[in-house]
Parts: structure tokens; C-alpha cells; sequence
């Protein structure tokens, strides 16, 4: 089984698309798409910020929400958050 391809067809609850968007704006739209998510959802983020993958990577350690995805894939950041 290709991992990068389970990863990719996890099932989220919610798509929000950043493509084009500087930091910080996918991190502060993840963070108010999160709070109108249920705990146990996900939410899958993509963007085209090369920053954005710290950014992530750090904020779900502080939050305490869990990062099932943090991949590029063709040039846009994918990232697959769980609600905690």
C-alpha cells in the first residue's frame, strides 16, 4: 500500500483551500475553521506557503490538536488536523 496515497484519501470533515495566501493567513482560516469543527473531526488545509509547514507543525504541538498529514505533494502543502 503507497503510504503518501492513504494519507492522501483520509477522510476529513472540511476542505479549507489557502493556495496563494502568505503567512499567517492559513494558520489564523485553520484556526477559525477548527473552532465550528467537532472534537474527533479533521479538517484538511492546503496551501502553496512554504512557511506554513512550521507554522502548523509548532501550533497543533500548543493546542494540542494532532496533525495527521504535513506533506507537499506537486508544489501545495497538504495538512490533515484532527480536533482535540
Amino acid at each position: 500500500m503507497d503510504h503518501k496515497m492513504s494519507l492522501n484519501t483520509l477522510p476529513w470533515q472540511q476542505l479549507l483551500d489557502t493556495q496563494g495566501l502568505q503567512c499567517p493567513l492559513p494558520l489564523l482560516k485553520a484556526k477559525r475553521a477548527l473552532n465550528h469543527l467537532e472534537v474527533g473531526q479533521k479538517l484538511k488545509v492546503l496551501a502553496t506557503d512554504a512557511g506554513s509547514q512550521k507554522d502548523f507543525a509548532v501550533w497543533v504541538q500548543l493546542v494540542g490538536h494532532t496533525l495527521l498529514q504535513n506533506e507537499c505533494i506537486d508544489g501545495v502543502y497538504h495538512y490533515l488536523i484532527e480536533k482535540n
